[in-house]
């Protein structure tokens, strides 16, 4: 087993990420400037606070979670069987740099398969139901899953350092761009710019907008960073890109 202080330094990093990253995105978007940019938010009503309470209660759990799975990994003989590696000249700089985005796709590949298996109706409930009770989902969203659930998602972690060579920095940088990116995804408003869905790139990007319609109907819209998964397999939804120019192309009624 991994030495306590081990553990508890892991869940200290992947908490503090969680907390500023969510913390400051709530506090600007959902209290600082909340009136006067409520009319681009992608539903325009609310949580209330048992919702940020449960939000928060469930993530606290999964961050236990993905901060045992990785002292597992990192700090116990098992860590011999993977491909981590701790001095960077063990491979090329180049390498370093590529294996960012190759990070990126193997994750995206992982969450759009598993996202879609726990929709299956046999285990929807066991796995995904927590994270659906956020319908209107805020960024304490990011990590509010069942325990089940937050299992599947910390397998990234494992299956990225058996299969390609990671440096530490790779594991610090990446996580932090994940845990970025999930907040963004449940913000509740959308970043990219009007027809960003219609741009020869954006449409290859997954959204704030798509997420949060998948979290409205709970249907279509699987992926994480990219949607060519959803678009190859059929699976996102119709009224994406209306849904997108409708909330982009709002106008304040204050003068």
């Amino acid at each position: 087993m991994p030495h306590v202080t081990n553990y508890g330094n892991v869940f200290f990093i992947i908490a503090t990420r969680y907390f500023v990253a969510a913390g400051l995105v709530w506090l600007i978007w959902y209290q600082l400037f909340r009136k006067k940019i409520s009319y681009k938010k992608i539903q325009p009503r609310f949580p209330v606070s048992k919702d940020y309470r449960r939000e928060i209660s469930y993530s606290i759990i999964t961050m236990l979670i993905f901060a045992l799975v990785s002292a597992l990994i990192l700090f116990t003989p098992f860590k011999q069987y993977t491909q981590f590696y701790t001095d960077i000249h063990q491979h090329s700089i180049l390498y370093f740099w590529l294996a960012f985005p190759l990070m990126m796709l193997v994750h995206d590949t992982y969450f759009y398969w598993t996202h879609r298996m726990m929709h299956h109706p046999t285990i929807f409930k066991a796995f995904h139901l927590v994270h659906h009770k956020s319908i209107n989902p805020s960024p304490w969203a990011a990590y509010s899953f069942h325990p089940l659930e937050a299992v599947i998602e910390s397998g990234i972690f494992l299956v990225l350092l058996m299969i390609m060579p990671i440096y530490k920095l790779h594991l610090f940088f990446f996580f932090l761009f994940m845990i970025l990116y999930n907040v963004y995804g449940h913000l509740g408003w959308e970043l990219y710019p009007k027809n960003f869905n219609r741009h020869w790139l954006g449409k290859w990007v997954n959204t704030s907008i798509n997420h949060n319609q998948h979290h409205q109907h709970f249907k279509g819209n699987y992926g994480l960073y990219f949607l060519w998964w959803d678009r190859w397999m059929k699976t996102i939804r119709e009224d994406y890109d209306e849904k997108f120019d409708e909330v982009k192309s709002r106008v304040s009624k204050v003068a």
